[in-house]
């Protein structure tokens, strides 16, 4: 009876509505919920015949399924330097356990801290996944937890020592021969470093340099004493000795250590000191890169050297290429991983698993793995998280949308309701 029918299909329409409005309600209710994505009801219409009849009539609307639209959502500085968001296609991977499913899942919050054992995590205790840093400054292959070491980072002694510096051209040797213990008036220029010996202890070392004639100069290194083995307190130890040499236009010709060059401070293993005045013209550099001598004061323009004390883990920083660094209390930034980034063929086929995360499904396909801004996958903002792509404004929109389908329903219902009433009093 098509009153019948009429009904059926009002309720159907109820049932869809209702139904609509509950994904209208998820979306709303996590507008603030970082790299949430926004669902959308997708509505069919009912046959109430054989498809292909002409005479068929409708019966009613179902709420198939939803999709969920993957539009990225605005970016939130955030200013913590352990979150990041990813700008453009691409999921972080997370591993762990989901409703007690244990896996790897993918997300788009990048809220990341450290766990107990130095895991990097998100907020619900999921490590987040990449390729772990190898001794020689690369990454591998191999995908598994990112994770910092908390102990303390050991100390590295000193093995080279850099020195930007211009001699002055119009120098002449001193008038006294060169005197460790007396240096300053035996020489021309001099500055002071700092070296770290095997167990981290710091050491003064005074670079003096003396002009031996045009475009010739003689430097010497020399350390506390006090704090060499067989050194005398006190008293200056020279440790190294070397020449450099120059052209007529001032480039550096040569450098060579001509004695010493290892020191074995009291308590600490022996080690050798290199000293780099720049790449000089008979190695093939072009003897301008480092130390030069031009007639200008004498002066330092950078120094440097590579050791470093023991340090404490103080803070960990990502960058815009997902490389994880642990700073430590000695001033040392340490890579210690890159995070991997997700990319799938299809992106509605991805699974929600709650804790906003997705998972893989054979309609998504299996996750390809690669670095942040290569091979389509997006790029990275440290220090900012994804907002959710939900505009309250549109959701208020569709919900007044589906009442008002709600309603025109509700009518259909009631009418046909007013309908069979008069129907049944035709007999009395």
């Amino acid at each position: 009876m098509s009153i019948m029918n009429a009904m059926y299909n009002g309720v159907s329409g109820l049932t869809a509505e209702s139904d609509a409005l509950g994904v209208i309600g998820n979306n709303v209710s996590n507008a603030n919920t970082v790299g949430f994505k926004e669902s959308r009801a997708i509505f069919e219409n009912v046959l109430g015949s054989a498809v292909g009849a002409q005479d068929q009539v409708g019966s009613g609307v179902t709420m198939a399924s939803t999709q969920q639209i993957f539009a990225e959502g605005s970016m939130l500085s955030t200013g913590q330097p352990t979150d990041v968001a990813l700008s453009g296609d691409g999921f972080f991977v997370v591993a762990g356990s989901v409703g007690g499913v244990t896996g790897d899942f993918y997300t788009r919050a990048g809220q990341t801290s450290l766990s107990s054992n130095g895991t990097l995590v998100n907020p619900d205790g999921l490590a987040f996944q990449g390729y772990q840093a190898n001794p020689d400054g690369t990454f591998s292959s191999a995908v598994g937890p990112i994770q910092v070491s908390t102990a303390a980072l050991p100390p590295k002694e000193t093995s080279t020592l850099d020195v930007t510096a211009n001699l002055d051209s119009t120098s002449t040797p001193p008038t006294g021969a060169w005197n460790a213990q007396n240096p300053s008036t035996t020489s021309n220029f001099s500055t002071s470093m700092q070296v770290y010996d095997s167990l981290g202890t710091a050491h003064t070392v005074n670079v003096y340099m003396q002009n031996t004639g045009p475009n010739d100069w003689t430097y010497h290194v020399l350390a506390n004493g006090s704090e060499v083995q067989g050194g005398t307190a006190g008293q200056n130890s020279e440790i190294a000795t070397g020449t450099l040499t120059f052209s007529s236009t001032g480039a550096l010709a040569t450098s060579t250590l001509t004695t010493g060059g290892t020191v074995t401070f009291d308590g600490a293993a022996a080690q050798k000191l290199a000293f780099n005045f720049g790449t000089p013209t008979a190695s093939g550099g072009t003897g301008l890169s480092g130390s030069t001598q031009f007639g200008s004061p004498s002066n330092i323009s950078a120094q440097s050297q590579d050791g470093y004390t023991s340090g404490a883990l103080s803070s960990v920083q990502i960058d815009s290429s997902g490389v994880v660094s642990g700073v430590y209390s000695n001033g040392q930034t340490i890579a210690v991983g890159q995070m991997a980034i997700a990319k799938f063929q299809s992106n509605n086929g991805l699974a929600q698993a709650g804790q906003n995360v997705w998972v893989a499904t054979s309609t998504s396909g299996v996750a390809a793995l690669g670095n942040a801004g290569v091979g389509g996958r997006g790029s990275l903002a440290t220090g900012s998280l994804e907002n959710s792509n939900v505009d309250i404004a549109t959701e208020f929109v569709d919900m007044i949308a589906h009442q008002s389908g709600f309603q025109a329903d509700s009518k259909t219902v009631t009418t046909a309701d007013d309908m069979l009433q008069e129907l049944m009093q035709m007999k009395q």
